[in-house]
């Protein structure tokens, strides 16, 4: 049976984040695996309440971990690498990466106990990571952290570049410059690019991106021109925003605290790797409050708005010995990621109501893009030429828009959604197959599934409140005319102002003294009319329908 090339999402096609791309060659069924980024998502209370990390649902790739050859990983974004440490175990293969992001893996391994040395750092292009029919190379990319690569991923199908997440800057502060002479050698080589897997995110963004380096300026003007304690929050793997706010408060004569841990741990690991050079010294916050308020300024976690981020702790009065002031200046040197708008909001208005000044990027002085823009996805086509392109990291409005781009340049594109297995092997692409893709839900430190129904029981509870109910069943199975009734999460009285669980309690005895023998007999119906009773009874009253527990004791003779 000849031998075939698919592409496999399980992850980050469809939406923006959780990345996870599974590449296959080989004989149909027995086909050679390799794995591209292994990320995470993050809980909202309106869709996974009390849920920390989502990551890619990996039954597939572990039912199949005898084929898969290794993981590598593009760069070191949690929406990249965030799961490598939760589902590492699951796959057991070595773990490929450049140095700044290696070492970034093996910290999370570490942490948990698991062997960091999987991880096996890469030097970039021309250096070949072989894997089983792949041949694998690291191109470096510009991106809104350091050494970012994209993957040159020679099959004997064909050359595949799969980008990963970059920008076209050829001027970034820190990290790889784009270099378009290179990646035109790379489309000149050999039969050129037959499949182009390419970032989607600012799709729909018309004006070319800019620069890390034009930020420098206008931050340093604002910074100078704060007259009381400065605050700056950004992505903490944004190192290259990290240096050029600490050249900011050095030039206006601050010293510069880092807050948070991310923010801590990404400028240790840049400093360790050599990525960052000449960062200025910091102080801890015990110093910073010792120092008077226009000689310091604070660069924060938390920018999305993360409820135990060193921002929010600000927003709500006091972290580490710090607080917030009036006339105190705070910079949002970031985007809001779709999704975060109210929690960005809430701690906007908490700084507010403190009389801080709150300053975001609205007019685009203060944050550039890490993501290629239209005009500039339209230069990467250009340059590379590819036969077949297939849009990825990227909502569906995005892989559709990326499409119609890469149409109009000629190459033959399909939108490709998650669990959707794409043969790549001929001319013409096509689906082969769909695997089964969900999610894995961090619940505390336990991974539950979609399908365990633990979010949806909780959401549930949460939009209609929770009934438990208590019944006493003697051994002549007889039950006891009484009911004990807890509610939670629900109004205390009824619409005529009476007590509800008494209320209920008075319709549930009603029936408990007239019921039937073979009911009160049977666990099963028994439960099932008492929750009936009780959810018909809160609709009645308060127009809301519980989760209902019944706890049935039975009582035998000593």
């Amino acid at each position: 049976m000849a031998e075939r090339l698919f592409y496999l999402p399980l992850g980050g096609a469809g939406e923006i984040g959780m990345n996870a791309y599974v590449y296959g060659y080989g004989a149909p069924g027995k086909e050679r695996l390799i794995l591209v980024d292994l990320g995470v998502t993050f809980g909202d209370m309106d869709s996974s309440p009390g849920i920390d990390l989502i990551m890619p649902d990996v039954t597939w790739l572990e039912e199949n971990r005898d084929r898969l050859e290794a993981i590598f990983i593009t760069h070191g974004h949690e929406d990249h690498l965030g799961a490598i440490a939760h589902l590492w175990p699951r796959l057991g293969v070595p773990v490929y990466a450049r140095k700044f992001t290696a070492t970034l893996c093996r910290l999370k391994l570490e942490e948990v106990g698991l062997p960091a040395d999987t991880v096996k750092i890469v030097e970039p292009r021309p250096h070949v990571v072989e894997k089983g029919p792949f041949s694998v190379q690291f191109l470096p990319v510009s991106h809104s952290i350091p050494e970012s690569a994209g993957l040159i991923i020679d099959t004997p199908a064909g050359r595949i570049l799969h980008t990963g997440d970059l920008k076209l800057d050829e001027t970034p502060v820190v990290g790889d410059p784009f270099e378009p002479a290179k990646w035109q050698e790379i489309a000149n080589e050999g039969q050129g690019i037959k499949v182009m897997v390419c970032d989607s995110t600012n799709v729909f963004t018309t004006h070319p991106g800019r620069s890390e380096t034009v930020l420098a300026e206008p931050i340093r003007d604002w910074v100078i021109a704060q007259q009381n304690m400065v605050v700056a929050t950004t992505f903490a793997s944004n190192i290259a925003r990290l240096r050029t706010l600490a050249d900011a408060a050095i030039a206006s004569g601050r010293k510069v605290c880092l807050l948070g841990r991310a923010m801590r741990r990404m400028v240790s690991v840049g400093l360790e790797t050599g990525i960052l050079t000449d960062f200025p010294e910091t102080i801890g916050p015990d110093e910073a409050t010792d120092l008077p308020r226009d000689k310091v300024m604070l660069i924060v976690t938390g920018s999305q708005g993360e409820r135990r981020a060193a921002s929010a702790q600000l927003s709500r009065g006091r972290y580490l010995g710090l607080s917030l002031k009036e006339g105190d200046s705070f910079l949002f040197s970031s985007k809001t990621i779709p999704g975060n708008e109210r929690s960005v909001g809430r701690i906007m208005n908490a700084l507010s109501e403190l009389g801080v000044n709150v300053f975001d990027d609205k007019d685009g002085l203060y944050h550039v893009s890490g993501h290629a823009n239209r005009p500039d996805i339209e230069r990467i086509h250009d340059l590379m030429k590819p036969q077949i392109v297939v849009p990825m990291h990227g909502e569906h409005l995005h892989l559709r828009e990326h499409v119609e781009i890469a149409r109009s340049k000629g190459s033959i594109a399909e939108i490709v959604t998650n669990g959707t297995m794409l043969e790549l092997t001929g001319d013409m692409p096509r689906v082969i197959d769909h695997v089964e893709t969900g999610r894995l839900y961090l619940d505390g430190n336990t991974l539950i599934g979609a399908m365990d129904g633990i979010v949806r029981d909780r959401i549930r509870m949460a939009l209609n409140g929770h009934a438990l109910i208590s019944v006493i069943v003697d051994e002549e199975d007889n039950v006891l005319p009484d009911a004990w009734v807890e509610l939670m999460g629900l109004p205390a009285q009824t619409r005529g102002g009476d007590d509800l669980p008494r209320h209920v309690e008075t319709e549930l005895a009603e029936f408990l003294e007239t019921a039937n023998r073979k009911t009160v007999a049977d666990d099963k119906k028994l439960d099932e009319a008492i929750r009936k009773i009780t959810r018909q009874v809160c609709m009645e009253e308060i127009g809301k329908k519980p989760e209902v527990t019944v706890i049935i004791s039975r009582l035998t003779a000593e």
